[in-house]
């Protein structure tokens, strides 16, 4: 998005909403539809499968296809997803990340057949490309779980992504050095800009020390990285951290990598706010949160975002509907083109208060900096699991803050009250809800694929990829050659599996320090020792992510907090299967399996965790779930024969603790003391 360069009224940011579910063919639909509603850039979700790197056949990916985006498993899906959406003329943002180089292969690939189909010369297309690939790794390891590989090829991927892209598709954006889901996991504003401008710094030395850029183009690597944030609430906090970020790049980008086109050291980011701060209880007060945040972004104009993209007021219940989505834009167009927020300079230029606030986070951000540099960086900090610890320590903080009402969260746990609400009133659709079949027809469609392509050509390809990760080369033309062939998701990243490894990310949950109320602390401690000598030993649970959903901070949160009780805690971590959290409930003998499930598919990998406990002749062990559970889902899931679900809506950690306890006593058929 292009920056006025006189006092002229300022150009409207990309106003994206993010997109898609089921299948390339349904959200291609939505895509369109959207985009005839004045969007001007698309946003799109894969489901947890792509973004993993396997197919939908995989049993991991068993009750996750076509939920929290859309599956693309070859280019024939790429191809159904941007049917009838010229790629030359589209602004696009890919949230995808361990497999950033495959799907953007595959984009690349449909925009050359576009060409080709025009009879326009492809690399004319190619140069007209602009989008972005999230592409953030690092991140991944630290709040949202979507790793594959180990850090080192990790930042390989990341690096040859970018090399290629700035040779071949020079307006693509190719990462977005992603804070958002930091935050997410309870980073501070300090935090956040720290960590994440410590990721710009690993990742723009790796491409400078790899020899495939020109010590002369680092300027034009450096004005192609963009950014993605979080905009919480607390609007003037998050506007003077937007400020503070500014600052830093700039300074970064000049002292660092000698950039000294102040243009290329612009901080291009975009922004979706906060959607894990929009409540399940009294949702139609997101919509004011929405706008709020909306706010901290835009009213800036020295750090204005280019691009937005805003959550629906329903995504603490589930998937947004169309409608839904379509009010988040109206959102952004009413403060874009009926307000005179655009006709001004910045607002707050010359504010003693806003420069006071920034100049204390830019102190505190350049210090955490130094911090992650002194231990060797970005990289270097998340295998040690520093930045973990202390993003799990934040959160903490945060949710002890929540439970003793010293932050309000109005309809939570302050002014909770309600009249019914006509948004969820009986017999309404509150949210989307995917088809069943979808999975099973992709499963279908996968096969159908596998029998139609050239096979010769495929294993050809898989071979050149594998040879070329064996050295130092670029990838991305390997990988462009596997897209052509027909290969899928998940032998792309399985032929890089068996060749870089996989890799499971330090959990921080050790590190936290003790939180909540001290005295019911005190009290749900005293009923976990006393159910522990009524029993003869120390009681034991199992905290456990089935399936491929990596939004940890909950369970990371849960266990610290049963730590902290009492509770004898076996975490392992994200992306098990729920044969391995069986096998793990009877190896360690625990007392109680406590299920996080935030992806939607609760009604498939839930139920197989009770029925293996059966199997194994566990089945006295009682299971709860926590996660976004609509109500009717809930009573299905305690027909199946669930102790207990927590939602959202209940955020006091402590209380929880004492539930459980009391699941284990009935269990056990002891009294309720």
């Amino acid at each position: 998005m292009p920056y006025p360069t006189d006092r002229e009224r300022d150009r409207p940011w990309v106003m994206r909403t993010y997109a898609g579910h089921s299948s390339a063919a349904a959200s291609n639909e939505l895509y369109r539809r959207n985009l005839a509603k004045g969007q001007t850039g698309l946003s799109v979700a894969f489901d947890l499968p792509t973004q993993t790197g396997y197919d939908p056949d995989h049993p991991l990916a068993k009750g996750e296809v076509g939920k929290v985006g859309v599956p693309i498993s070859h280019i024939g899906d790429m191809r159904r997803l941007f049917t009838g959406i010229p790629l030359a003329e589209a602004n696009t943002s890919m949230t995808i990340n361990a497999p950033a180089m495959w799907l953007l292969a595959l984009y690349v690939t449909v925009a050359q057949e576009q060409a080709d189909a025009e009879g326009r010369d492809r690399d004319e297309v190619l140069a007209k490309l602009t989008g972005t690939t999230q592409n953030d790794i690092i991140k991944e390891y630290l709040s949202r779980g979507t790793y594959i590989f180990p850090p080192a090829p990790s930042l390989r991927l990341i690096t040859d992504v970018i090399a290629w892209t700035v040779h071949h598709i020079p307006k693509w954006n190719p990462i977005n050095i992603c804070s958002y889901h930091l935050q997410e996991a309870g980073a501070t504003p300090t935090q956040e800009v720290a960590y994440a401008l410590s990721t710009a710094i690993a990742v723009l030395d790796a491409v400078r020390d790899s020899g495939q850029v020109e010590p002369t183009d680092m300027a034009k690597v450096v004005g192609r990285i963009s950014f993605f944030v979080n905009a919480g609430v607390r609007f003037v906090e998050e506007m003077c951290k937007m400020r503070a970020f500014t600052r830093l790049w700039d300074e970064i980008t000049r002292e660092r990598y000698g950039v000294e086109d102040p243009k290329a050291r612009r901080l291009r980011y975009g922004v979706q706010v906060n959607s894990l701060g929009l409540t399940e209880a009294q949702p139609e007060n997101n919509v004011q949160r929405i706008v709020l945040e909306m706010l901290g972004v835009a009213l800036s104009r020295d750090a204005r975002a280019r691009a937005i993209q805003l959550p629906a007021w329903n995504e603490a219940l589930g998937l947004p509907r169309p409608w839904d989505q379509q009010w988040a834009l109206r959102m952004q167009q009413v403060l874009a083109y009926e307000t005179d927020l655009l006709e001004y300079e910045d607002i707050f230029a010359g504010s003693h208060v806003i420069e006071s606030k920034v100049d204390e986070i830019v102190a505190g951000a350049r210090a955490e900096i130094e911090q992650v540099q002194d231990l060797g960086g970005a990289v270097a900090a998340v295998e040690s699991g520093y930045m973990k610890s202390q993003l799990v320590a934040s959160l903490a903080e945060y949710r002890r803050d929540v439970e003793s009402g010293g932050r309000v969260i109005v309809g939570v746990n302050k002014f909770d009250t309600t009249e019914p609400s006509p948004l969820q009133a009986e017999g309404a659709k509150a949210i989307e809800t995917v088809d069943p079949a979808v999975e099973k027809q992709a499963v279908a469609a996968l096969e159908e694929w596998r029998q139609q392509r050239d096979q010769a050509a495929v294993d050809a390809a898989l071979a050149r990829l594998r040879e070329v990760a064996k050295t130092s080369e670029n990838l991305f033309d390997a990988t462009l050659a596997c897209a052509a062939a027909g290969v899928t998701t998940g032998e792309w990243a399985g032929t890089l599996r068996e060749e870089f490894g996989e890799y499971r990310a330090p959990t921080g949950v050790s590190a936290a320090a003790m939180s909540g109320d001290a005295a019911e602390l005190s009290r749900v401690r005293d009923r976990v020792r006393a159910t522990g000598e009524e029993l003869g030993e120390k009681l034991r649970i199992l905290v456990g992510k089935p399936g491929l959903d990596g939004h940890s901070n909950g369970a990371e949160q849960v266990a610290v907090r049963a730590r902290d009780v009492g509770f004898e805690v076996i975490y392992q971590g994200i992306r098990l299967t729920p044969e391995q959290i069986v096998a793990a409930a009877v190896q360690e003998g625990v007392h109680v399996v406590g299920l996080s499930v935030l992806s939607g598919s609760h009604l498939e990998v839930v139920p197989q965790v009770v029925d293996g406990l059966r199997a194994a002749g566990a089945g006295d062990i009682p299971v709860i779930v926590g996660g976004i559970i609509p109500p009717e889902d809930a009573r299905l899931l305690t027909e199946r024969g669930i102790a207990r679900v927590f939602t959202p809506k209940d955020y006091e950690l402590t209380e929880i603790m004492d539930e459980i306890v009391s699941v284990v006593r009935e269990r056990h058929e002891l009294p309720q003391d």
